[in-house]
């Protein structure tokens, strides 16, 4: 297991993420508690790139409930197909919103969040089991990179998921 995630002087998100992957299936190899997992990743994650929040909502019932996150204090409950990531679980996509405030019915936890990227997860009925919400406080911050790499980070933890 990793005790810490290292990152070498690079430039450019694709060198933060080729780093970055395999530390993180590393530190999550052995584990069996998606919780433990969510909150390792999280922390991976909000390490490296610095984002504004960075965090899961799980699926409980009919609605997305907070799980571990970096970043400050964060809204819940979130309904099924409200905000981005309400939306994210409905339409089972990942949702990349290049400016929040022009993202019909956003939610605003933060007036910090400029951009916003949500991620499915999917557990062992192929259901969406929980979303990755990552903000940034800079606009239009997220592109076809992040959806892809955060998509594989998320597949690490995709086993462990109800």
């Amino acid at each position: 297991m990793a005790e810490q995630i290292v990152i070498p002087t690079v430039t450019g998100r694709r060198g933060r993420y080729a780093a970055l992957y395999p530390q993180v299936a590393a530190l999550l190899a052995s584990e069996e508690d998606a919780i433990a997992a969510m909150a390792n990743l999280c922390a991976a994650i909000h390490q490296v790139f610095g984002w504004h929040w960075v965090g899961f909502y799980r699926v409980v019932g009919d609605q997305l409930v907070l799980g571990p996150f970096q970043g400050p204090v964060a809204c819940t409950p979130i309904a099924y197909g409200k905000g981005v990531c309400g939306t994210a679980w409905q339409e089972d996509r990942t949702i990349n919103v290049p400016d929040v405030d022009a993202f019909p019915g956003h939610i605003a936890c933060s007036n910090l969040s400029r951009s916003e990227i949500v991620v499915p997860l999917h557990g062992h009925g192929g259901r969406v089991a929980a979303v990755l919400d990552v903000d940034s406080a800079s606009l239009d911050d997220f592109g076809p990179e992040d959806e892809q790499e955060l998509a594989r980070l998320c597949r690490l933890i995709e086993p462990l998921l109800p």
